[in-house]
């Protein structure tokens, strides 16, 4: 979850926000931020929804370029 705080940023919202929309505390989002600790797996829906995004998009590489894998042919 290396690009969190660029996610949240783009969603627009705060920390505050986003701890109000998880249930949880601001401390919880700044450490999920800084990779200290990961939300629990079934609140990962609700942090996807909330930052309007898939959860395997939660996990990119943020510095990765993102392109559609080429279907092979056989």
């Amino acid at each position: 979850m290396r690009g969190l705080n660029t996610m949240r940023r783009r969603a627009g919202l705060t920390v505050p926000q986003l701890a109000e929309k998880m249930g949880c505390t601001c401390s919880a989002i700044y450490f999920w931020e800084a990779g200290r600790y990961w939300p629990k797996a079934e609140c990962l829906p609700q942090l996807a929804q909330a930052l309007g995004c898939t959860i395997d998009e939660l996990f990119a590489d943020p510095n990765e370029e993102h392109t559609p894998e080429k279907e092979e042919t056989p």
